[in-house]
């Protein structure tokens, strides 16, 4: 596995990831990461016997746009001194540019990998490694407005792992693959927010990309 046992392990996003975990950091109990994917990673460790263990903070707000989290990095991720940090973010900042509500909370594709990468240039040289997970919208037909439009935020996301060297994770790939034999609403009913079989799904892409072997037991808890 390419996390060493022992490591900090820090993520950050929007709702995806903040899944009602303790305030003001997700951390200390596998209760506090919250009902998602984070806590069904740290489930899996737990069950991998890795030894020392990964000590998981989920700082996941949702919500969050990159703008958010540019303006929480400081006090929420580099205070915190993660060894390893796990970065899902850009639904929002699509999500908006569709719902309606407020067109000035959209972020554009510039400032999206703008701002990304100004965060991850800052953060690096303090980490021992790095996750970068693709945002997503679970919906096979790729010429859907929205989904086409976060396949954008996707590709901007890969290329800052990939100009940083960090592990990229394509949440959509992985998706869109469990979309060619299950309903959508089966993985997240809102195309959005994950069901407990849509958090499994994320955990075990990033899992995967890190190395873990994943060795799911029938119809686990989240």
């Amino acid at each position: 596995m390419k996390i060493e046992p022992g490591s900090r392990l820090l993520f950050i996003g929007d709702s995806v990831t903040d899944c009602d975990r303790a305030r003001p950091v997700g951390a200390g109990s596998h209760a506090a990461l919250g009902h998602g994917y984070v806590a069904v990673v740290d489930s899996a460790l737990a069950a991998g016997d890795v030894s020392p263990a990964i000590r998981i903070s989920n700082m996941g707000i949702s919500g969050n746009t990159i703008r958010d989290l540019s303006s929480r990095w400081d006090t929420d991720v580099l205070a915190l001194r993660p060894d390893w940090l796990s970065v899902m973010i850009g639904i929002n900042d699509v999500w908006r540019q569709f719902d309606g509500v407020d067109a000035s909370a959209a972020v554009m594709p510039d400032e999206f990998e703008r701002v990304y990468d100004r965060l991850i240039s800052r953060t690096l040289p303090r980490l021992k490694g790095l996750v970068i997970l693709s945002p997503y919208y679970v919906q096979a037909a790729r010429t859907d407005p929205l989904r086409s439009r976060m396949d954008e935020y996707g590709a901007i996301a890969k290329r800052i792992a990939g100009r940083h060297g960090a592990i990229f994770v394509d949440v959509q790939a992985a998706l869109d693959k469990a979309l060619a034999s299950t309903d959508y609403a089966a993985i997240a009913g809102d195309r959005v927010h994950p069901t407990p079989l849509g958090h499994r799904l994320l955990a075990g892409a990033l899992l995967g990309a890190i190395g873990f072997i994943v060795r799911w037991r029938k119809n686990p808890a989240v």
